[in-house]
């Protein structure tokens, strides 16, 4: 799942804060957002799959 919140990318090099928007750009110095928040796994894990079915047997 894939978070709507997006923080400007360039925020530690021109904003003193962190500036989060809805939309692809930043509303106040017009540079690319990107997701904030962080993958909740790893695509590449090459154990995700053994850890995930483990997690499914256990419930």
């Amino acid at each position: 799942m894939k978070s709507d919140i997006r923080v400007c990318s360039a925020w530690r090099e021109v904003h003193d804060r962190p500036v989060y928007s809805l939309t692809e750009t930043c509303p106040e110095c017009g540079a690319d957002a990107e997701n904030s928040a962080p993958a909740p796994f790893d695509p590449a894990d090459p154990h995700g799959e053994y850890r995930r079915a483990l997690k499914r047997r256990r419930r």
